[in-house]
């Protein structure tokens, strides 16, 4: 089973537990990312106070197809959850652990990973500002 975990969650992500999940004695390799909230975007005029991340309900079933497409035949294990609801500054939106016997692999798989989430992943986002201003973020992909 090399998607180990795949979830959509409202609550706080947990890198440990990521890691935890594809532990594997068999695996010189582990990767992580982190996505999280900053407090500025381009397009923003004052600060980013918050995200707000809503998804569709095929969501979770969607984000366990990608991870399986970016393991494909290479045997990598991978843990990888999406956070909905309100975010801080600060707070991680996507995290992503992946184990494999070899680093190329692992950074290849995890990569993959993010650009599929970023592409694929019925997940929209409103940005919210200081000054009150929101805007939808990356709609369309």
């Amino acid at each position: 089973m090399p998607v180990v975990h795949a979830a959509i969650s409202t609550d706080a992500l947990d890198v440990d537990a990521h890691l935890r999940a594809v532990d594997d004695a068999a695996s010189g390799a582990l990767t992580t990312f982190v996505g999280r909230v900053r407090d500025n975007d381009p397009d923003a005029a004052t600060a980013v106070v918050a995200l707000e991340y809503s998804s569709h309900p095929d969501a979770e079933q969607i984000l366990r197809g990608i991870a399986e497409r970016a393991i494909g035949d290479t045997g990598a294990l991978v843990a990888v959850s999406h956070r909905i609801g309100r975010l801080a500054v600060g707070d991680a939106a996507v995290v992503i652990a992946v184990a494999s016997g070899h680093r190329d692999v692992a950074f290849t798989v995890c990569r993959e990973v993010i650009e599929q989430i970023k592409h694929e992943l019925p997940v929209w986002k409103r940005q919210v500002e200081s000054d009150g201003t929101t805007a939808w973020k990356g709609l369309g992909g």
